[in-house]
């Protein structure tokens, strides 16, 4: 089987999944200030859930305890993004394939729908490719059009190993401590902004979310 085939399989992607479930039980975690946002969702408000690419990996088995609420997360269509994809959706998120480089119009629509209906959305504000620590307008056009509040979260391990890759993705060692992070809900511009204070609203998202990168 090639590379690709091998990356677009769903067995292999059921055989990853389990393997980081296993993984992720080692894990020592923490969550902390989750509960504004939990209420503010179960009292019919919107989240987005923004984080950045280097970090995502530690949330993968938790995210899962939030399948309940038919939460949506927006991959890219590469072969990777195929198998992180269907990763994704064993863990209960429903993906919608697209990204700022391809597919990007009409993947937004679709979460902006979806997070619509639901209430719940994940953004990598950075991926697929970078630049690392810059927040793509992306989150910020899918908060004001669903009138969701923008939730930054952080992932940190005490001990983890840092790939030399464009991101500094890491993967916590096994037994580490691991610490899943909210930061306060910031609101979404108001609808019919302009450029420059879509800007201001992306750039204090950014702000906020330099504070848990790992550079």
């Amino acid at each position: 089987m090639s590379t690709k085939k091998l990356l677009q399989s769903k067995k292999f992607a059921r055989l990853i999944y389990k393997c980081i479930r296993l993984y992720s039980k080692t894990f020592r975690l923490s969550v902390i200030n989750e509960k504004p946002w939990r209420d503010h969702l179960a009292n019919g408000g919107r989240v987005l859930i923004c984080t950045w690419h280097q970090q995502f990996f530690s949330l993968i088995r938790y995210y899962q305890t939030y399948k309940t609420c038919g939460p949506s997360l927006m991959i890219s269509q590469s072969a990777d993004g195929e198998l992180i994809a269907n990763v994704a959706n064993f863990s209960g998120w429903y993906t919608v394939r697209g990204s700022s480089t391809r597919g990007g119009g009409p993947a937004l629509e679709e979460i902006v729908k979806r997070l619509k209906k639901t209430g719940l959305a994940a953004h990598i504000l950075d991926g697929p490719k970078g630049p690392a620590g810059i927040v793509k307008p992306g989150a910020v056009h899918i908060a004001i059009r669903a009138g969701a509040m923008m939730v930054p979260v952080y992932a940190e391990a005490d001990a983890k190993w840092i790939f030399n890759s464009w991101d500094r993705f890491f993967i916590p060692k096994p037994f580490s401590n691991v610490t899943i992070r909210y930061g306060d809900m910031l609101p979404p511009p108001a609808p019919g902004s302009d450029l420059d204070e879509l800007e201001k609203h992306r750039k204090c998202l950014e702000n906020f979310m330099q504070q848990g990168l790992i550079i």
